[in-house]
């Protein structure tokens, strides 16, 4: 018996019965819960097949062979010609059927050479299958709805930015993202080759992209004239030749303080004063990641003596308490009429009573304080009496903002009171400006208009970045703001009135006790909605039956009511979520051709909410006495960890991947849509991005699989009819047709494309493509330090 059980037959029907026995155990769980009898029955009929195999009984390769035809059928049934939904249903039972089918297995049971030979070609057909309905489905998915409107003349840019500079995050204060260069066009856009590659020599450092911290390069460079800035994750600035990628200056600003739990900076500013006798004409402008701003020589890189103290400003005045970490600045300031206007990033979820979200304004020629405005206050822009400190805890203006010189508005985008989960104690300003997007005076800062995104919001659905601005075909100036629940509002940037019809809609209630709920929510349904439908138990998925199992139980036993499902004492699912369908990237606008174009992404997310006296007992969170002594806060266990001190609830919000690492939701993971501004509707959507470097266990090798992969970082688009985006999770710079949605060019980077690129000309007269490829660590991709540039070889 002891040789029949260490036999290859032995040992197979001993692994195919342990299959069974998970998936019969599981199976009974998921039915308890009232999901499908499909696990339950293959469980049991798996542990028959595994037994008779080590009996050497041939009829339990024949059982096994029904299960499979079973599989087949339900799988057809649940998902239908789904192809990456079939690959958890069908690929590893055909890869085991094969192993089984073959001579050590199956010869030994007595089944003949024809038929051991025929099932496994049927098994290995399967397979086939399996992937050709996939790329199928990849094409299914590819939506072609409309033609693309003919070109029309763009407009200047307000605040005078050149044609070949990108001065902005956005390229101009309007945030479009367009470039009006047309070298590079899909005709000849195959040929671009590495033009020059810089390293900025700013790696993790140990610890820095583990236990919580998140090392980040997502720097978008910014070129004016015949130079090019950017900043590297722990705040150096470093000026580069645009053409050769040569350096010509590095300032590092000495940070005073232990590195930040998320690293990262998105990108630098551009000033010009003309104060008399002024030394630093052309100005950097940027910040600290202790929450200094200061202002450099455009030429040397050196401190500017005239602004602040010594070339510095201490971000922190006004603020009271700012333990380490608390307060920083990961957007780019924006510069207009002579202002450097920005808030800052706190971290989320800690407690109440965070440091102030407080948006104010410096003067770029003397860094003193212009305007602030801080929405707590009964007036929100009077100065601060002596011993007075901002409000603290309101709505912050995080993301990068746009600006509108003729109408003299800056549009900023709010987050949330802190912290995010749970709101019963906010204030009734809080409750005014959260998930707003709000449009300040840019010489004063006193509010012209708000519109708010999402009612009393306890699913940081905060607004990461500013609209974009665009004049719509019938002249009207509108700007289009992107939310991370993927609704799209459509507003008129001169008062904040929708353009495209918003509707307030009923949503789920009961979330955790003592919070209270809006029972609607504004649902912009003139605009194509980006929002992921709810999640089904066929839309489980993962890399192996098991798995996927496991996720339908998990999905069974949690509460799942689509968008706006509150967090509550059951297990959440939480999609989309905080990362949102759209980040601090936000939307593209080609004006010539009026589209909106954005790559989504589609990642749902599992919220636990635990009572603050039994999440210390579990050691969650630690006990905390509060602000009022000054003490550094303790760090969490872990970054998903959300302590909310000051409410009765720690929430744990973290994604929803099974034991393996897989997602359990299946594909598409992300996307790009092009919207038509005019018609108001989807011309193309297709699934964007592979999974070469997911892999299990964070291995970062895989299948090239088409599935569309998620991503974060936005995308860019040029009059020559092309989209620019690195932002995928599989290491690729991809060149897009516009007008199809086509990928005409891709480029593998070395490490996460996680930014935005910038297009430039340089001073040879040849179009550019630049982007920050150094990882993502929320993402989890590649970490580097290369800064590529791509151009078109000319003979």
């Amino acid at each position: 018996m002891r040789d029949r059980l260490l036999s290859v037959p032995g040992i197979t029907g001993i692994a195919v019965a342990l299959i069974g026995i998970v998936l019969a155990i599981g199976g009974a769980e998921l039915l308890h819960l009232g999901g499908t009898l499909y696990y339950l029955v293959t469980g049991v009929l798996l542990t028959v097949s595994g037994g008779l195999i080590v009996l050497r009984r041939a009829l339990g390769i024949w059982v096994y062979a029904a299960v499979i035809a079973l599989t087949l059928l339900w799988s057809l049934y649940e998902v239908q010609l789904d192809g990456w939904a079939l690959v958890p249903r069908l690929i590893a039972p055909a890869v085991l059927g094969i192993w089984i089918a073959l001579p050590w297995v199956a010869g030994r049971l007595g089944i003949a050479p024809r038929l051991r030979w025929g099932g496994a070609a049927i098994f290995a057909g399967l397979i086939a299958f399996v992937f050709v309905a996939g790329w199928a489905t990849t094409a299914l998915r590819w939506h072609r709805d409309g033609e693309i409107a003919a070109a029309v003349p763009v407009p200047a840019p307000d605040f005078g930015v050149a044609p070949g500079d990108w001065r902005y995050y956005g390229r101009t204060a309007a945030g479009e993202r367009y470039s009006p260069l047309a070298e590079i066009t899909p005709d000849n856009v195959a040929k671009l080759q590495v033009a020059w590659t810089f390293h900025t020599g700013d790696l993790p450092q140990p610890g820095e992209n583990a236990h919580g911290h998140e090392f980040n390069f997502e720097a978008t460079p910014i070129k004016v004239g015949d130079t090019m800035y950017l900043c590297t994750p722990h705040r150096d600035i470093v000026a580069l030749d645009p053409v050769t990628g040569q350096q010509r200056w590095r300032f590092h600003p000495q940070n005073d303080t232990k590195p930040n739990i998320y690293l990262a900076c998105r990108g630098v500013a551009y000033a010009t004063v003309t104060a008399p006798g002024d030394t630093c004409p052309e100005r950097i402008i940027s910040t600290t990641a202790d929450a200094r701003l200061f202002a450099l020589d455009a030429r040397t890189g050196k401190l500017c003596p005239s602004f602040g103290q010594n070339g510095f400003v201490d971000l922190r005045q006004g603020m009271g308490v700012v333990p380490p970490g608390f307060h920083f600045i990961s957007s780019q300031p924006m510069i207009a009429h002579g202002k450097i206007m920005l808030s800052g990033w706190v971290y989320d979820n800690q407690t109440e009573g965070e440091p102030s979200g407080v948006i104010r304004a410096f003067d770029a020629t003397t860094g003193q304080l212009a305007w602030a405005w801080d929405l707590g206050r009964a007036d929100p822009t009077a100065p601060l009496k002596p011993g007075e400190i901002f409000t603290r805890g309101t709505p912050n203006g995080w993301g990068a903002y746009t600006a509108d010189d003729k109408l003299g508005m800056v549009y900023v985008p709010l987050g949330n009171a802190t912290p995010d989960y749970w709101g019963a104690h906010r204030r009734p300003s809080d409750e005014q400006y959260s998930s707003s997007i709000v449009a300040l005076d840019i010489d004063t800062g006193r509010e012209r208009w708000h519109f708010q995104t999402v009612h009393h919001d306890v699913w940081d659905f905060d607004v990461p970045i500013a609209g974009s601005l665009v004049d719509l075909p019938d002249g009207t100036p509108a700007l289009i703001q992107t939310t991370k629940h993927g609704q799209l509002f459509l507003l008129d940037r001169r008062n904040g009135h929708p353009i495209a019809q918003v509707d307030e809609k009923k949503v789920p209630q009961n979330g955790l006790p003592g919070d209270r709920l809006s029972p609607t929510q504004p649902m912009s349904v003139g605009m194509p909605s980006l929002t992921p439908a709810t999640l089904r138990p066929q839309d489980t998925w993962g890399a192996t039956p098991i798995d996927q199992m496991l996720c339908r139980i998990e999905l069974a036993g949690s509460r799942n009511e689509g968008l706006f499902t509150p967090p509550s004492i059951k297990p959440t699912i939480v999609y989309p979520a905080f990362d949102g369908v759209i980040d601090w990237h936000g939307g593209t606008i080609d004006p010539a051709r009026h589209l909106f174009i954005a790559n989504t992404s589609y990642i749902p997310f599992v919220a636990t909410a635990t009572a603050h006296d039994e999440a210390i007992k579990k050691g969650l969170i630690y006990p905390w006495a509060g602000w009022a002594s000054g003490q550094p806060y303790p760090q969490p266990p872990e970054f998903a960890n959300g302590p909310e001190y000051g409410t009765p609830w720690e929430v744990t919000v973290k994604p929803w991947l099974n034991l393996l690492g897989a997602p359990c939701m299946r594909p598409a993971w992300g996307k790009m849509v092009a919207i038509d501004l005019a018609t108001r509707k989807i011309v193309w959507e297709r699934p964007v991005g592979t999974t070469r470097d997911m892999g299990l266990f964070g291995t970062h090798t895989d299948l090239p699989l088409p599935t569309g992969i998620f991503n974060i970082g936005g995308n860019t688009v040029t009059a020559g009819g092309l989209i620019f985006v690195g932002a995928y999770a599989d290491d690729y710079i991809r060149a897009i047709d516009e007008r199809s949605g086509k990928i005409l060019w891709r480029a593998r980077l070395p490490a996460g494309g996680q930014a935005t690129p910038a297009v430039y000309q340089g001073r040879d007269g040849r179009e550019y493509v630049v982007i920050a490829a150094g990882g993502h660590g929320g993402l989890g991709t590649r970490n580097g330090d290369a800064v590529i540039a791509y151009a078109v070889p000319r003979r």
